[in-house]
């Protein structure tokens, strides 16, 4: 039986991932900040699957928390890099430094960390990393600053592990998606559920359940072939017209 380490396990793409892998017959241990709703996770799917309560932006608590996985979960044969977040939608200019600090705390050092103290065990067992980056990773918008440049940071960093890790029989995906319903904008707007209902109000947005398939898809491909990186949006979704400033 495989095992996957989910961060991010507490909601949305990884909450739904978790309930996909063991559909699926695989182990699961699930990362995040809230312990209770990892209880709960492990209370609906049974003993595969092992929480692991820790912040992903505090290294020394994830440190300690991997090497302390109980007996028979600590054979990682697939990593998935889930968590992550948004905050604040203004311009450059009117931004709270401290939002900009905690996703890059969060999205970028906290990803690498995790995936270089798992590195061994996946190299000795020829396992797979999938690393969530998103659409604003590869397409610029008012109000992406910092979050997409933290996923561009994965995008680039997914394809430089790919080549690092040449010859080793480890696969990395770097994993796009555009819209798709989550807790995503409320954590974003620190709650503003006027903003949340808004953005999704008219559309048909990826849902977490397409998220999970796909990541099924990708970590259960033959041992031969690799997604290098896969974008993919919703079909009521598409690329942005270009900005023209005309001077009055």
């Amino acid at each position: 039986m495989k095992t996957v380490l989910i961060t991010g396990a507490t909601a949305g793409f990884g909450r739904e991932t978790a309930r996909r892998f063991i559909a699926g017959g695989w182990k699961v241990v699930g990362t995040g900040r809230r312990a209770e709703r990892l209880e709960e996770l492990r209370a609906e799917l049974g003993d595969t699957f092992c929480p692991l309560a820790f912040d992903i932006s505090d290294v020394a608590a994830m440190q300690a928390a991997i090497a302390a996985l109980p007996d028979g979960f600590g054979g990682i044969d697939l990593l998935i890099n889930n968590a992550g977040l948004a905050l604040g939608t203004k311009a450059a200019p009117d931004i709270d430094l401290a939002d900009w600090m905690t996703m890059i705390d969060t999205n970028v050092k906290g990803l690498v960390a995790i995936t270089q103290a798992l590195l061994p065990v996946l190299i000795e067992r020829k396992g797979g990393i999938i690393n969530l980056s998103s659409i604003a990773g590869n397409w610029p918008y008012m109000g992406g600053n910092v979050y997409g440049a933290t996923k561009a940071f994965v995008r680039q960093f997914s394809l430089n592990l790919r080549a690092d890790l040449h010859g080793t029989g480890v696969r990395v995906t770097s994993l796009e998606p555009g819209m798709a319903t989550s807790e995503f904008t409320m954590v974003r707007t620190k709650g503003n559920t006027e903003a949340h209902e808004k953005l999704y109000s008219g559309t048909e947005p990826l849902t977490p359940e397409d998220l999970a398939e796909t990541m099924w898809w990708i970590g259960t491909l033959p041992a031969h072939v690799n997604v290098n990186a896969l974008e993919l949006m919703p079909t009521s979704q598409s690329f942005a017209g270009l900005k023209v400033h005309y001077e009055s």
